[in-house]
């Protein structure tokens, strides 16, 4: 069960920096407007986590927060936790 808890912890870790990195790239992306197309394709995955940070967070000057909110509590908050919880999985 150890183990089983320990690979687990291992593959949120890895999704997490995996969502970081598509949601860095879909926030490059929308810089450009001719790279709409691509964005296109990491909406489905980005855009259902944001709009409930827009609604609570709107934009500011055309400046969109809810990113920057997303970004931190992934690699302030979670990742943290989860590493913490590999640690205490797959070495104690």
């Amino acid at each position: 069960m150890n183990g089983l808890l320990c690979g687990l912890d291992r593959v949120l870790i890895d999704v997490v920096n995996v969502y970081s990195i598509v949601l860095f790239i879909y926030a490059i992306l929308s810089w450009f407007p001719d790279a709409r197309r691509f964005q296109a394709f990491l909406a489905p995955v980005v855009e259902p986590v944001l709009v409930p940070i827009r609604r609570v967070i709107p934009p500011v000057g055309g400046l969109d927060l809810a990113f920057l909110v997303l970004l931190l509590v992934l690699q302030v908050v979670i990742r943290p936790l989860l590493a913490q919880a590999l640690f205490n999985t797959c070495y104690f």
